[in-house]
């Protein structure tokens, strides 16, 4: 019988995977599961980036909205629940998608990492360690850590990761992962020229704080919200954290200082999923909504439901 197909769309920030998984749905009559490290959580939509509620409903998104913040949630936790939702979708008769950007959440179903299952991290050996300069970290790492960060070379920049490797050095772990795939899949990568990405940045970060960003992290903190939580939440959430404890001189600086940490993340995603090369790169400056849904319905074995409305369209 073979494994059970899956179809996965990844990409950089602002890239519009979203748009291309939400439309491929649709025309595939698919479901999607979210693999976004922050949008799991509940509250801030605008901070993570969240599809709205039209799009909601318009095709059935899953893993949005389910913890609190503070509550952890572990690449082992996402895994765990993609295998048990994925088969329910097709059991459905609808096709399953993965959607999003945290690069270790799709590759951990893409590859099928065998995971022991994480262990609670020890917070005092994370603060010790979070408390150190990345080069004194790197000189903690053994052979075997370092090659494996090596591999992949944006990672031995992210001191988050680098504290994750010698956490699991200290439990005795090896810091790879081995590769037990649970099903056969298409990746769909998204993203654009640099220049253009960044223009898609920066304006998608001027939409969000219109909108109102800045509030979502301000109304949490009235209440009683404990900075922490968001300030390990990553990106946005620090930056605002900053911005409304006066660290900027002004909007104009927050805005400046956020969207070019945002371009320096997407730069590292997008190395993360280059090296994986069997990717299919769509052209987002063509029509990708088209050749996604002709490597879509190839991959499934099934008519491009694209091409005949695009028939259907021609005969009336």
């Amino acid at each position: 019988m073979g494994l059970p197909k899956l179809i996965a769309v990844v990409g950089t920030n602002a890239s519009g995977k979203s748009a291309v998984g939400i439309g491929l749905a649709k025309a595939f009559g698919g479901e999607i599961i979210s693999a976004d490290s922050r949008q799991v959580y509940r509250g801030f939509d605008l901070c993570s980036g969240k599809v709205t509620r039209e799009e909601r409903d318009a095709v059935p998104h899953h893993l949005l909205d389910i913890r609190a913040v503070g509550e952890p949630f572990s690449v082992a936790d996402f895994q765990g629940l993609a295998y048990r939702i994925a088969p329910e979708i097709a059991r459905r008769g609808k096709v399953p998608f993965i959607v999003g950007g945290t690069g270790l959440y799709t590759d951990s179903v893409i590859h099928g990492y065998t995971l022991r299952g994480e262990a609670s991290p020890d917070p005092e050996l994370r603060a010790r360690l979070e408390g150190l300069p990345l080069e004194e970290l790197l000189a903690k790492l053994t052979p075997e850590g370092r090659a494996f960060l090596s591999a992949r070379p944006a990672e031995l920049s992210n001191k988050r990761r680098v504290v994750r490797v010698l956490e699991k050095a200290a439990r005795g772990e090896p810091p790879a992962y081995r590769n037990d795939p649970a099903f056969e899949v298409l990746r769909l990568g998204v993203t654009w020229p640099k220049e253009i990405l960044h223009k898609r940045i920066g304006d998608r970060l001027r939409e969000r704080v219109a909108r109102g960003m800045v509030g979502e992290v301000r109304q949490y903190l009235d209440g009683g919200g404990n900075p922490d939580h968001l300030y390990n939440l990553g990106l946005e959430y620090r930056y605002i954290l900053w911005y409304v404890a006066g660290k900027f001189k002004s909007p104009g600086e927050f805005h400046d200082e956020l969207g070019g940490a945002i371009k320096r993340f997407a730069k590292r995603q997008l190395t993360w999923y280059k090296r994986d090369k069997s990717i299919r790169w769509l052209d987002m400056e063509a029509d990708p909504l088209e050749q996604a849904a002709g490597e879509t319905a190839a991959f499934l074995g099934r008519d491009n439901p694209l091409d005949k409305a695009a028939k259907a369209a021609v005969r009336e």
